[in-house]
């Protein structure tokens, strides 16, 4: 079953679900689905929930129709890394506040950002990074800029997330305190900002992060107007079970609260994984078996960059291409469409044991990370894209899991 909606001009078609897809388009190319409402819930929870503003980290999936799902739905700061993002989402958005979070930026992106799009806020964790900063944003007659926004980026622990972010960006925090006493010198205001790593499996690695900031914040003795705990927070997929988001709210909030910072400054954010992660899935196309391993037809230089090279789990479920699959559970591999041996997913993927060639395959939780990392390399990265209707494998959102997910057999008929 399908729905058909007209939009201006183009056509979209909206389907139940990923066997609905598959019976509709018998694709031979992956199909990416979107589920608009997944993300818009998303992003009300953290526009309403977390106590202060939320960044979306537009490098999670820098979808057009994803940011202004999002921005209709509360999210008005955008986290943007590069000249391209920014040009992008101001295209997207015109209103919407774009804050150059990257610590490393050119100058010629500094000017444009500034003088073109409107971008006063900037992260750094150099003096070097500073002094490129003010000079970028000084005008033609030697003026420098009054107005910038300038926030310092700590490095803190990655030791309780899956994924570190630990080594390539953030300065020392025995190291910090000269660094915010000369951006407070050029700044209008003045913030502090870390990264605990991606996919945070507790609410303490948010503790230990504003501890730190703390000591660099005290070691200073300067004014803070903001406190950034950036992104980190989790999605829910396979072995991988969070706590509820309202648990690191709460603790944020608590240990925010105790900072030496101004009375009015700002707690923000900067969410990824988490706005995105349940906005897509992915079909894939089985063309051959061979014993436990699977060939399908996207891989490590396609939507499933992180299962093979981060070794992710993402949940999937069989869409048998005629009849029905048995009950019977096997774990399996997956082999990706190019010629390269790396193009190899370990998994253990859960799947019927009677999984053939010919059948499908629904890849889900690919929303953050997933369709952005898309390659074209050895010709393949094509695919149709769609909308879907139905939840997606799991969600922090609903209050419960999803029942369908541990169904994992799957009728055309």
């Amino acid at each position: 079953m399908s729905l058909n909606t007209v939009w201006g001009s183009l056509e979209l078609h909206i389907h139940l679900d990923a066997p609905a897809v598959a019976r509709s388009l018998a694709p031979d190319e992956p199909v990416i689905l979107n589920r608009p409402h997944a993300a818009a819930r998303a992003a009300r929870f953290f526009a309403t929930k977390f106590p202060g503003k939320s960044l979306y980290a537009v490098k999670a999936n820098p979808s057009p129709d994803l940011i202004r799902i999002l921005w209709a739905n509360g999210i008005t700061h955008y986290d943007v890394a590069s000249i391209a993002e920014v040009r992008m989402v101001r295209q997207t958005l015109p209103d919407a506040t774009l804050c150059f979070m990257h610590p490393v930026k050119t100058a010629s992106a500094i000017r444009e950002a500034y003088f073109k799009h409107g971008v006063r806020t900037f992260s750094l964790d150099t003096i070097e990074e500073v002094e490129k900063i003010v000079d970028a944003t000084t005008d033609a007659l030697g003026n420098a800029a009054k107005d910038l926004r300038l926030c310092v980026r700590l490095r803190v622990s990655s030791e309780y997330s899956e994924l570190s972010l630990a080594s390539k960006f953030g300065i020392d925090v025995a190291d910090a305190g000269e660094l915010l006493q000369a951006t407070r010198q050029v700044a209008d205001w003045l913030g502090v900002c870390f990264h605990v790593g991606s996919q945070a499996m507790t609410p303490f690695a948010y503790v230990q992060a504003l501890e730190r900031a703390r000591a660099a914040i005290a070691a200073a003795g300067v004014v803070i107007d903001m406190v950034d705990v950036g992104g980190g927070f989790p999605s829910s997929y396979p072995g991988m079970e969070p706590p509820p988001l309202e648990d690191y709210f709460a603790i944020i909030h608590r240990h925010f609260e105790a900072l030496p910072i101004a009375y009015n400054a700002e707690l923000w954010c900067e969410p990824g994984r988490a706005l995105s992660a349940e906005y897509n899935s992915l079909i894939v196309k089985v063309e051959k078996r061979r014993g436990d391993e699977l060939y399908i037809n996207d891989g490590a230089y396609g939507a499933l960059y992180d299962a093979a090279h981060v070794a992710w789990r993402f949940p999937v479920k069989a869409i048998a291409h005629d009849g029905e699959h048995t009950g019977e559970m096997q774990e399996f591999s997956f082999y990706g469409p190019t010629c390269d041996d790396a193009d190899f997913m370990e998994g253990p993927f859960l799947l019927p044991a009677d999984i053939k060639a010919g059948d499908w395959i629904e890849v889900g939780m690919l929303g953050a990370y997933g369709a952005a990392m898309r390659t074209a390399f050895n010709g393949f990265g094509g695919g149709e894209i769609v909308t879907v209707e139905d939840e997606p494998m799991a969600s922090l959102y609903t209050g419960r899991k999803d029942p369908r997910v541990s169904d994992n057999v799957v009728s055309l008929r």
